[in-house]
């Protein structure tokens, strides 16, 4: 096999193990404390520190592995996020929300050095062109995100088989392959001779300013309705959590599947930088308007009194669709705009800014559903994804400028 591909599928194969865990976790504390209860914006509260710790992580993460290598901050990203299980191990009673907080918070910085780690480890190992990129990165990042749904069934099926923390050993004990399956990869992957300055963390490329914008609002827009509304919201109207669970893990897998497909689905268009082998500004700028129409639907069906919640659901699975795909051409996007020595500061750069995102979009999610309701959440994750078009607009216009296109 290939150096280059035994790498990457090294890469692939930590990073699917560790997603299946953080995908358990989530659905795991959404369900657990739903039972214990405790309100949707308390719930919402639990993972706060999960995703302000991964904005700070980004930012540090892709310094730090310019500085001592990706194979070393994946390593220390498995490592914590196995703390991080463990710490969820203890009596309910113990199960106290400073606890619960501090572990997330854990779990958040050991997952966003995780996916810096895998995302800028692509760059470095992707070596044909990028035709190549964009396949490697929509198969890394479309798989994960399928199996991240696993996770969320598979966080719902331990939960009632083995208990809360029955299912966190468990998912400790998953963990622990990935770890010993980091140790292979080269020592210093990615890593950069001359010493890097923190300060160069904050990108002056005015590309990957408006493309981080753009994915600030495209993630908020998802989480809004997906951390906490959508699964509270079927829950109060009589679904079993197998069924919540089973519905959210199916979105997350049909979007992974999507996102891994997208290089065929959409390839390279006119205008599109199509002698770059990828897509561009434009297609972010189109993915993301065309979001507008499943949001819009799900807010006429809500206006006209039809709130059945598979007509939400279905509703919510076309959005997947066009978000997948979306969301694979900024992942392809960064990388391509990213000279190869700045790969992993860029890549921490943009990932802090979809932390970012996450974070708004997870506080407003319990927010606006426990003042307005479900109709709240996907009222503003349309306003969000029309923002996230207009930068992109913006982006198309810098494209332009240096001659992507």
């Amino acid at each position: 096999m290939p150096t280059a591909l035994r790498q990457y599928l090294t890469i692939t194969g930590n990073y699917w193990l560790f997603t299946l865990t953080d995908g358990a976790i989530r659905m795991l504390v959404v369900l657990h404390f739903y039972q214990l209860g405790y309100s949707p914006f308390a719930i919402a509260m639990l993972f706060l520190f999960y995703e302000f710790f991964g904005i700070v992580t980004n930012f540090v993460g892709g310094w730090l592995g310019a500085r001592i290598g990706l194979n070393r901050t994946m390593q220390l990203g498995t490592g914590l996020q196995i703390v991080a299980l463990l710490m969820l191990t203890v009596p309910d009673a113990w199960l106290t929300v400073v606890w619960v907080m501090a572990a997330q918070a854990l779990s958040g910085i050991a997952k966003d050095l995780n996916k810096m780690s895998a995302k800028a480890g692509v760059k470095m190992v992707a070596r044909e062109g990028n035709a190549q990129l964009f396949r490697w990165v929509a198969w890394i990042t479309g798989s994960k995100n399928a199996l991240k749904g696993a996770g969320f069934f598979l966080g719902s099926l331990l939960l009632a088989w083995l208990g809360f923390q029955g299912a966190m050993g468990a998912l400790a004990a998953m963990l622990v392959v990935g770890f010993l399956m980091t140790l292979t990869l080269p020592s210093g992957l990615g890593a950069i001779k001359r010493k890097t300055a923190f300060g160069q963390m904050f990108s002056r490329e005015p590309v990957i300013n408006w493309l981080a914008g753009a994915r600030i609002f495209l993630f908020a827009a998802r989480d809004v309705w997906f951390v906490v509304a959508l699964p509270v919201f079927l829950v109060s109207i009589g679904w079993d959590f197998h069924w919540v669970g089973a519905y959210l893990a199916l979105w997350v897998i049909g979007y992974g599947i999507i996102q891994s497909a997208a290089p065929r689905l959409i390839g390279a268009r006119p205008g599109d930088s199509a002698g770059q082998g990828g897509p561009g500004a434009r297609a972010a700028a189109f993915w993301s308007f065309a979001l507008v129409l499943p949001l819009a639907s799900i807010l006429v069906a809500l206006a006209a009194g039809l709130t059945s919640g598979w007509i939400i659901t279905v509703g919510l699975g076309f959005f997947g669709v066009v978000f997948a795909i979306n969301s694979a051409t900024h992942s392809y996007l960064i990388l391509r705009y990213s000279a190869e020595e700045k790969a992993s500061m860029n890549v921490g750069f943009y990932y802090a800014a979809n932390a970012t995102g996450r974070l708004a979009g997870t506080v407003l999610s319990g927010v606006s559903y426990q003042w307005i309701g479900i109709t709240g959440s996907i009222a503003l994750a349309l306003a969000f994804v029309v923002i996230a078009g207009v930068l992109s607009l913006r982006l198309m216009a810098l494209e332009s400028s240096l001659g992507e296109e």
